[in-house]
């Protein structure tokens, strides 16, 4: 069996705003967390320094924890930013360019985003925030463009990493994303961060609502060929999973959204059997797992241009 050695990329986004419980951490719970990671053992390091790691084909630590922010709200900088000083802890925060720049509500002003660099680094989610699976192509890289133009005209500094709206994507929305030539692209499939992971795809897990940072460090990367589900099915009927891991396992967990776990017999590390499962929502996540090692396959039914 492959020993496993991952580091783990965890969002936040609103804090202390108890009008979205849903995407909310507490101030409360973020104090508990940075200290269950500061007294843990746990090394909070850039966002920088696990990519470059990647790129290098270093050995990557069980203990570093990557935080980021998306959204650029308000309430960063209102309650967890002096907590993110006191902890000394670096982040990335991924700013929806249109919230500011057209100054909405709960949103930071670019002088505030300005002052937030001296702590953590500025990187790009999207100029609209679009379900990136809904637009066109054209749609799509004129987003990109617009943002990223706002950006760097604004903030006079280049982003390095991306993040999806709403987690959403697929190959081609990957694709895309990955020709505005970014370093790294963050989705937000529940995981870990190995060796052989993918830097346009590295898995992210939220610690919003009633998320427990404990069980979610105890997940790690599993390297895994998703050769069936690609996509959507047209019918919105699961009808088979083809999938080889670099494991020599017997047996696995398969997760459908809606339906839960289940056990699986695995062949050399290789899951290949019939379904009849009917999707349920237009976004499902298909997770395939061994041990406490999962990889995940995003599967929405908006992707209408392909």
């Amino acid at each position: 069996m492959t020993m496993w050695a991952d580091a783990h990329i965890f969002v936040y986004h609103r804090f202390g705003d108890s009008r979205h419980p849903t995407t909310d951490t507490t101030i409360t719970q973020i104090t508990k967390e940075f200290d269950y990671l500061k007294n843990g053992g746990y090394r909070v390091i850039p966002l920088k320094k696990l990519v470059n790691a990647l790129k290098d084909g270093s050995n990557i630590p069980d203990n570093w924890v990557v935080l980021t922010i998306d959204d650029n709200f308000r309430s960063f900088y209102d309650n967890a930013l002096p907590i993110f000083k006191k902890y000394k802890y670096p982040f990335s925060l991924f700013v929806y360019v249109e919230a500011t720049q057209k100054r909405y509500p709960d949103y930071l002003s670019w002088e505030q985003l300005k002052e937030i660099s001296k702590y953590g680094s500025l990187e790009f989610h999207s100029y609209s925030h679009p379900h990136m699976t809904r637009l066109s192509d054209k749609q799509l890289k004129a987003d990109f463009k617009k943002g990223l133009k706002i950006f760097k005209k604004m903030l006079h500094v280049e982003p390095k990493y991306f993040t999806y709206p709403y987690g959403e994507y697929d190959s081609r929305v990957k694709k895309i994303a990955k020709s505005f030539g970014f370093d790294a692209i963050i989705n937000q499939n529940m995981g870990a961060v190995g060796k052989k992971s993918d830097l346009f795809d590295l898995d992210r897990s939220a610690l919003v609502g009633k998320s427990n940072l404990k069980y979610l460090l105890k997940f790690k990367y599993l390297h895994a060929t998703w050769i069936e589900p690609k996509r959507y099915p047209e019918d919105g009927i699961l009808k088979a999973l083809h999938v080889e891991t670099n494991t020599d396992a017997k047996s696995g967990g398969l997760y459908i959204t809606n339906n839960g776990w289940r056990k699986i017999d695995m062949e050399g590390g290789k899951a290949n059997l019939p379904l009849n499962i009917k999707l349920k929502n237009g976004r499902n996540r298909v997770i395939i797992s061994i041990k406490n090692a999962i990889s995940t396959k995003l599967l929405i039914k908006d992707n209408r241009w392909n």
